[in-house]
């Protein structure tokens, strides 16, 4: 799971204008992978390329009990929303980034093989549904599209911002599936998806700075920069 994991980003963003911006969102939904890279930087987390592992991903993800455990992942949920609600004093922001950071351990036990845990322990889980493209490229795509068009829907402003939000996804993506695969997970390996991330949040936040929840009435709509 890659750009799927921004699908609960436009979902909440579209749902309440109280949601933080659309670039924060990226960051949360993405938080635990960044965490994961950094980490294994350090070889805190380790992970390993292997390929055939899966039909479509080499990654050997065998220890990332900190970040893609439950409960590493739910308490990296708690670390945001906190550092949200400080900024924002509000709840509600604080409960959709805790969402849509929860998230992401839900979306990728539906991909992975079995390398997920629930506190790091001996028991692994996943659906495996890296084995079975046919059914993986339609749901990915699927959360996303179906995701975008309700932020779309539930947004005004210029169609451009979003529509190079969107390409720049597809395109990520695309390389992500049908590019050539990576020979080793080193600190090369931790730069590319770095800046993949990075690409995008800040295209993110560009198209926040573009677009309004219709929720917003007045004359000052279009400054909203929320």
């Amino acid at each position: 799971m890659f750009i799927g994991h921004f699908a609960p980003a436009f979902l909440a963003r579209g749902i309440s204008e109280d949601a933080p911006r659309l670039g924060v969102l990226f960051i949360g939904a993405q938080l635990t992978d960044w965490a994961l890279f950094t980490l294994t930087l350090g070889g805190i987390e380790r992970l390993r390329i292997v390929p055939g592992i899966t039909a479509m991903n080499p990654l050997d993800l065998y220890y990332m009990p900190y970040t893609h455990s439950l409960l590493g992942t739910a308490l990296w949920a708690i670390g945001f929303a906190a550092l949200i609600w400080l900024g924002t004093r509000s709840l509600v922001a604080a409960s959709w980034a805790a969402f849509v950071v929860a998230s992401h351990w839900v979306l990728d036990l539906l991909v992975h093989r079995p390398d997920l845990t629930l506190a790091g322990g001996a028991e692994k889980y996943g659906l495996g549904l890296w084995n079975f493209p046919i059914v993986a490229i339609p749901l990915e795509l699927g959360l996303l599209l179906l995701a975008y068009g309700f932020y779309i829907a539930r947004t005004k402003g210029p169609l451009l911002p979003p529509l190079i939000l969107l390409a720049a996804l597809l395109l990520f993506q695309a390389l992500n599936w049908f590019g050539s695969e990576p020979e080793h997970a080193g600190a090369s390996f931790s730069a590319t998806a770095f800046l993949a991330f990075g690409i995008l949040t800040a295209l993110a936040f560009w198209v926040q700075s573009t677009r309004w929840h219709k929720n917003h009435v007045g004359l000052a709509v279009g400054s909203v920069q929320r």
